[in-house]
């Protein structure tokens, strides 16, 4: 018995001592051929695609950040815009096709309409914030994992065939305009008034064009914002800052929201608490107090928010108070001024910001919601 066992461990160890010095000699001598046109083995593509499918099932548990409605149809737009400006170079989008070089990668990337497959939306979610090493998918451009969900309302919106070839081309149209270079595509999203997004008319150049640099060089984290920056020349930034600075702000046309919420909202920012101190000091309306908080030289690097879109508000004060967002030289005040938010907080301030009327400070009159008026600056979407 004992000298079959030691055949048998004389045996393993024969077996890793060659298996080693194979592995030596394949990686030495270059044995392994990694010409993309080669190919793999079918072994290894199998163990490839197996070893991937089974690494999403086992790590995309529950995202740290929680799903918004993915039904949403601004933040599926939101998405599709994205993924047309940063992903469709790969995976190309509904009604267009990969290019020749895209499919000649080993592995190819799959058409978009073929990766969405039946993943579930946090595993879309992992996919997306995480990539996948050895085949060109790469990692979410930031951190934060909240803004990766407008990817996911748009691929689940693909994968319920939702999006069909003419609809990818309405909601990713671009924007006629008499503007600067690069103006066209960053008015899809903020020209019009539209939820996740900031509208740029209420700031000025200098905010603006502060914001961009904060985005390319990575002191402000946004995985859609980043990508875009990242995009332009520097000579850019100040030429579109100035351009949607420039633009008149349009009047405020004001929801339905809860005069309850409202009345929170406006007495929270008007005087604070004992741990949150007034937001209008330095956001307005009205006349702002400085005193302590730098003085007036640093009025513009506090954004005026009258008019601001409720959700993208919402966004903002999570990310100032979980520590997540930077941006100018003065974040680490909002970050003190927001860490002891509460959600029902951010939420009534954020519907009182998002009710008044940006010329005015006043709550705007109540009217339909905006979100499907015409654009006059859309284009057709065969343009």
């Amino acid at each position: 018995m004992k000298q079959r066992m030691k055949t048998v461990l004389y045996t393993l160890g024969a077996l890793a001592v060659a298996g080693g010095l194979a592995g030596g000699a394949t990686v030495a001598f270059g044995l392994y051929n990694v010409s993309a046109r080669a190919g793999h083995l079918p072994p290894t593509y199998w163990a490839l695609h197996t070893t991937y499918r089974n690494a999403v099932d086992l790590y995309s548990g529950a995202p740290e950040t929680p799903a918004p409605d993915l039904d949403d149809p601004a933040l599926i737009e939101l998405g599709a815009r994205h993924v047309e400006s940063a992903c469709a170079m790969c995976h190309a989008v509904p009604g267009k096709t990969r290019s020749a070089t895209v499919r000649g990668m080993n592995p190819a990337p799959p058409h978009i309409t073929d990766a969405v497959g039946t993943w579930s939306p946090q595993e879309l979610h992992w996919i997306v914030y995480e990539g996948v090493k050895m085949s060109g998918m790469p990692q979410w451009p930031s951190s934060r994992g909240d803004d990766v969900w407008a990817v996911v309302a748009y691929l689940r919106a693909i994968q319920e065939g939702e999006v069909t070839p003419e609809r990818q081309a309405e909601i990713t149209a671009r924007a006629a305009a008499d503007a600067p270079e690069g103006a066209a595509w960053c008015a899809g999203c903020h020209v019009e008034t539209r939820a996740h997004v900031p509208r740029l008319d209420i700031f000025d150049a200098d905010y603006i064009e502060a914001a961009l640099m904060a985005y390319r060089e990575g002191r402000r984290e946004s995985g859609i914002m980043q990508h875009a920056a990242s995009e332009l020349r520097p000579e850019q930034l100040r030429e579109l800052a100035e351009w949607f600075a420039g633009r008149e702000a349009a009047p405020k046309r004001s929801g339905r929201a809860d005069p309850d919420r409202l009345a929170s909202g406006e007495e929270l920012a008007r005087a604070g608490t004992d741990d949150v101190p007034a937001c209008t000091a330095c956001h307005g309306p009205g006349p702002r107090d400085l005193e302590g908080f730098g003085g007036d030289a640093l009025e513009g690097d506090f954004p005026p928010l009258a008019g601001q879109d409720e959700a993208y508000l919402i966004t903002q004060l999570r990310l100032w108070r979980d520590g997540v967002r930077g941006g100018t030289e003065v974040y680490n005040l909002m970050r003190v001024a927001a860490q002891e938010l509460e959600e029902e907080e951010i939420e009534a301030l954020a519907a009182w910001y998002a009710a008044l009327d940006p010329g005015t400070g006043e709550i705007a009159p109540s009217a339909p919601a905006s979100r499907d008026r015409v654009n006059p600056m859309r284009l057709p979407a065969d343009h």
